[in-house]
């Protein structure tokens, strides 16, 4: 024993010697174990003093479809001005709901077409909405200025549009008005911009871009649905966004698009879902339903081939594509309109353009709940997806992704150009959830990822995060203004913590 107690404090006399001056040795009387000392949070060369946030639902705390108290709380925003106010930051509020129900009421009526609805909760087997009515007006003004000025469903030019927030802008066809706006706006006349702006704040973060893209995607890029905004009118917008807030001397942070490709409400539902049995798969197949189709397409594309309007390799590859044919089995591919496939239609107008899906074509989330529906009830020779081709609103076929991805790029070269020409910090947030979908994201005790319920990242609605993704993205935040303006959050130790943020909400969440 006696030796072990020498040789114990030999290590201790070594361990002081190794402290090079007074300030090191006092240091390490504190701290014994050596545990790393880590230094002082410091804002750098940021202001926090007064911090407005400006975007849109991703900036709001939109989540499980809906706006609702806890998802407002534990919005990007919300934990980005927590960690502002121990480097100088002011206060930071927020236009709440009045529950956490969530959506809005207009004239007390819930709107019909499901837009600011409750919210979704996971049943166990997969979203629903949650019953009840929201007890938020959206005609009942929120008072007050407000730090979060994420406006859901707003484009970039809606950030310029001063009829966005007139409550008479909501009954023009279609409504040119937003009813989240119309309950925050300062006056009918206001803009998101200007209200923002008139905060006076000395630091911004600025995402928005995504809804320039998003309705179009999410509508199976159907042109009659929705459209991309186009190029010189987004560039317009930006140049405006970006112009008011220099001339205002604000610094800032900005982020940019993510392909729709990696967000669960694109790649959840697979394209080949159908169980059939034999005899369901027969009759599909029969000249009753598919047979006498898939000998139509070879008719037509053999007269094609005859007077040199098509060769004979472009036909044959063609009639490969759209023959449809089933089989006994779970794993059945759906039936889909194609606006890319040749127009057969002059030649028989049974011939539409229609196919099976393959693995590269996207099915929107909301296609699982109408996939094996009945056309007419009761007629199982009406089930939409398997003897009625799926319309165009479900799904993305390449063609139409590649469109998207275009003008994602497009875009997203525009706000990198834009948050240099500022000095803004900027967020990859592209390459974030291009990550989150393929490899995953180590964070903590957690790998996220981009998977829907499972992943962590993103919400019921298959779009927009979970609290543990709006923390991973408040992180990506901070690490870009530590590197631009000089702070140290990721240094400090002052990220946050994505673990302390939950999943998902109850339905019995108050």
């Amino acid at each position: 024993m006696k030796n072990i107690k020498y040789v114990l404090l030999s290590a201790v006399l070594i361990g002081f010697t190794a402290c090079n001056d007074e300030e090191d040795f006092e240091q390490y009387l504190d701290n014994p174990t050596q545990e790393e000392v880590l230094p002082a949070l410091t804002a750098g060369t940021a202001d926090f003093s007064n911090y407005v946030s400006i975007g849109n639902s991703l900036t709001a705390g939109y989540t499980d479809n809906a706006l609702f108290i806890a998802g407002q709380t534990n919005s990007m925003p919300n934990m980005l001005s927590q960690k502002f106010a121990l480097a100088g930051g002011g206060t930071f509020t927020q236009p709440l709901m009045n529950d956490n129900i969530g959506g809005l009421l207009f004239g007390g009526v819930q709107n019909a077409d499901g837009s600011f609805g409750p919210r979704l909760y996971f049943d166990g087997s997969g979203p629903a909405t949650l019953p009840g009515t929201s007890t938020t007006e959206a005609l009942a003004p929120s008072i007050g200025s407000h730090n979060n000025m994420g406006v859901p469903g707003a484009a970039s030019f809606h950030l310029l549009f001063n009829g966005y927030g007139n409550p008479a802008n909501l009954a023009t066809t279609p409504a040119t008005a937003n009813p989240y706006f119309v309950r925050i706006a300062s006056s009918p006349s206001a803009t998101i911009l200007g209200d923002a702006l008139a905060q006076q704040p000395t630091f911004v973060s600025l995402w928005i871009g995504n809804n320039d893209i998003l309705g179009y995607a999410t509508a199976g890029a159907d042109a009659t649905l929705g459209a991309i905004t186009p190029q010189p009118m987004f560039d317009a917008s930006i140049d405006a966004i970006i112009g008011s807030l220099q001339s205002a001397q604000v610094q800032g942070v900005m982020a940019n698009i993510p392909y729709v490709t990696t967000i669960p409400h694109f790649t959840t539902v697979p394209h080949n879902p159908v169980p059939l049995d034999a005899a369901t798969a027969a009759f599909l197949n029969s000249a009753s339903v598919y047979g006498a189709y898939n000998a139509g397409i070879q008719g037509a594309f053999a007269y094609l081939v005859s007077v040199n309007a098509i060769s004979q390799e472009d036909a044959d590859a063609e009639i490969a594509k759209r023959t449809i044919t089933f089989e006994a089995g779970e794993s059945n591919a759906v039936v889909i309109m194609d606006e890319n496939l040749t127009d057969l239609t002059s030649i028989d107008a049974n011939l539409v353009s229609m196919r099976q899906a393959t693995a590269e074509d996207l099915l929107v989330l909301s296609a699982s709940t109408f996939i094996g529906t009945e056309a007419i009830p009761g007629n199982s020779a009406t089930v939409n997806g398997v003897a009625i081709p799926l319309a165009d609103k479900w799904v993305l076929t390449p063609e139409e992704q590649n469109e998207i991805k275009i003008a994602t790029d497009t875009f997203n070269a525009k706000l990198l150009d834009a948050a240099n020409t500022a000095g803004f910090a900027f967020v990859d947030a592209n390459a974030l959830m291009q990550q989150l979908d393929s490899t995953g994201y180590p964070d903590g005790d957690f790998v996220l990822t981009s998977s829907l319920v499972t992943g962590g990242v993103f919400s019921l609605d298959g779009v927009h995060p979970t609290a543990r993704g709006y923390a991973l993205l408040a992180n990506q935040f901070m690490k870009a203004i530590d590197a631009t303006y000089g702070s140290n959050f990721e240094a400090s130790g002052n990220l946050v913590d994505s673990g302390d943020y939950p999943t998902n909400y109850p339905p019995t969440l108050q």
